[in-house]
């Protein structure tokens, strides 16, 4: 609850800094925190989710052809990745006569991001944030002059050293048979969890107090089997 009510008014890269206060080890300092790529975040907030709600997600998607909502399952073993190449804290690339040195995006830099601004703005401030060192021919040259090829070698390995960021799940529609593929944000897909029960918690502290005037803290101590006992006597 406590993490629930830090992180419900923040942004989204801020709330993925709360959960993780949780997920790692107490002695992990905030500053070192928001370093993690979003690859070993999101593995730290997997890791996290399989502990408090188990280790079967479940979800629905709307199918792009069809229109028809289907529902899925999947454990968290199954979308776990492994990085094809070792990752390292920054990471070189030839490309023509393009030399490029760059690390891989943190939680820092999705919090730089503007969300009132387009996909195009947002990719580009990070690249611009991400890329340390650009030449070409020799010459050394801004993220902005890097060409769209390039760009695009770039994102290839960053996903290769970063796979856990970027997350696909191959679905199928029953009605159409339609095949696609949607992205799965375990940072959002956890949260909307956590939000909704807490939501849930609060209700119940609400008939509870209402019915026997016990403090919130009372009701919170109580165990899960207990609390849904007397919320069964007020709502039979």
């Amino acid at each position: 609850m406590t993490v629930w009510e830090q992180g419900v008014s923040q942004p989204w890269a801020q709330r993925a800094l709360v959960l993780l206060a949780v997920a790692c080890a107490e002695d992990e300092k905030a500053d070192r925190l928001a370093q993690l790529s979003i690859g070993q975040r999101d593995a730290c907030l997997l890791a996290l989710r399989e502990k408090i709600f188990g280790p079967q997600l479940a979800g629905v998607a709307s199918c792009p052809a069809c229109g028809e909502v289907l529902e899925f399952g999947i454990k968290a073993a199954e979308i776990r990745a492994t990085p094809t190449v070792v990752p390292t804290e920054t990471m070189d690339l030839s490309h023509t006569d393009y030399e490029v040195r760059f690390r891989l995006p943190n939680s820092l830099d999705m919090t730089s991001l503007d969300p009132k601004a387009d996909n195009r703005t947002n990719r580009q401030r990070l690249l611009t944030r991400c890329v340390l060192v650009a030449r070409r021919a020799g010459a050394e040259i801004t993220p902005d002059e890097l060409p769209p090829e390039v760009v695009a070698a770039i994102a290839e390995r960053m996903t290769e050293a970063d796979p856990q960021a970027e997350v696909q799940l191959a679905l199928a529609c029953p009605k159409c048979a339609h095949h696609w593929q949607v992205p799965l944000d375990i940072l959002s897909f956890f949260w909307s969890e956590i939000n909704a029960w807490a939501i849930r918690l609060l209700h119940d502290v609400h008939v509870l107090a209402s019915a026997y005037g016990w403090r919130e803290a009372d009701i919170l101590a109580m165990s899960p089997k207990r609390r849904q006992a007397y919320l069964e006597l007020v709502q039979p």
